[in-house]
């Protein structure tokens, strides 16, 4: 048993229909949106996380189906073989099984004291837990196996000029452009301090 899972990040130019369009894709190969979440605000580039969830057998197909909802610009693919863990979980299933049996055997033949019955009957529900929770973990295994998930990250583009949020970057750019010629003035006004005495020295020089 394989289990494959997957992230992938897309720039869209619009979101709402990316979002549907990775519904439709999703469809397409038996998967569907298991979880979904939009992140924005003002001044903030929208987004939204997509939790595609898609038979194993058509993984690949949704990743490349995924390539046409704008640019790809990430895609990460892992698988994490548990065969190992689901044959020794069911090894310990068939055990447990076997000495479920032979206690269910061994209380119905039993006419010995009333400790000896109650501690064969604690025994029993405690191997009836262990064949439970490690049943369940079979199923889980099976499920994950069976599916495959891939975490989609959609955004749009960032706009060209960014600042702090709530700025505009018209009025920024003018507001550094006064700045700037202020700093000239100032520095000219501060250099007469420098450029006055040396004027009247070589004026005195030359005469």
């Amino acid at each position: 048993l394989v289990i494959r899972t997957g992230s992938a990040s897309i720039e869209v130019d619009s979101l709402e229909p990316a979002i549907a369009a990775a519904r439709i894709a999703a469809g397409r190969v038996g998967g569907w949106v298991a979880n979904a979440s939009i992140q924005g605000g003002r001044d903030q580039v929208r987004s939204a996380t997509l939790e595609l969830k898609v038979p194993a057998a058509r993984f690949d197909a949704l990743t490349s189906a995924i390539g046409t909802l704008g640019a790809l610009e990430r895609l990460d693919v892992s698988a994490e073989d548990v065969t190992e863990e689901y044959v020794d979980v069911a090894a310990r299933v068939t055990n447990a099984r076997r000495l479920e049996a032979r206690l269910v055997e061994l209380l119905a033949r039993s006419t010995g004291r009333l400790a000896d019955v109650l501690a064969v009957e604690r025994e029993l529900a405690r191997v009836r837990e262990e064949i439970e929770r490690w049943e369940g973990r079979l199923r889980f295994l099976r499920t994950r196996a069976a599916t495959s998930t891939l975490a989609l990250t959609l955004h749009e583009p960032a706009p060209i000029l960014a600042g702090a949020p709530g700025e505009h970057p018209i009025a920024r750019a003018f507001r550094d452009a006064w700045r700037n010629f202020v700093g000239l003035v100032a520095w000219l006004i501060a250099s007469l301090g420098v450029l006055v005495p040396l004027g009247a020295i070589a004026y005195v020089a030359y005469r």
